[in-house]
């Protein structure tokens, strides 16, 4: 069963997605799951807020473009009439990469965009 409603924002750098009949709690523990599958550390920060990071930063600045590294941030805000809003923020701009790695971050957010509309 889906869940997803509507996207209600996709811009450069973040995803804002409306969802129906999920708590903070279950959408948690839906995204924890589906983003460890995928190599993605998950960092639960505080209740609705997850950090997820793949790669390693060092390896990205020593090796530029030959190694990923990515890093998003998770904010979840429950509505009202049982909606929550998920916000996908970038955290790392890739210009370690240069515009290898610029590109890289883009085409990870529009596969994320994708993930998260499928939840």
């Amino acid at each position: 069963m889906t869940f997803f409603v509507k996207n209600l924002q996709a811009v450069d750098g973040l995803i804002s997605n409306l969802y129906k009949d999920i708590s903070v709690e279950e959408m948690t523990k839906k995204i924890t799951e589906l983003f460890k599958l995928q190599g993605y550390k998950v960092i639960d920060q505080q209740f609705g807020n997850l950090i997820l990071e793949k790669g390693s930063r060092t390896k990205r600045l020593i090796l530029v473009a030959f190694t990923t590294y990515y890093k998003f941030s998770v904010t979840m805000m429950q509505g009202n009439e049982n909606e929550l809003t998920v916000n996908v923020f970038q955290q790392s701009s890739g210009m370690s990469g240069g515009l290898i790695g610029m590109n890289q971050i883009k085409t990870e957010l529009k596969r994320l965009n994708f993930i998260f509309s499928n939840i």
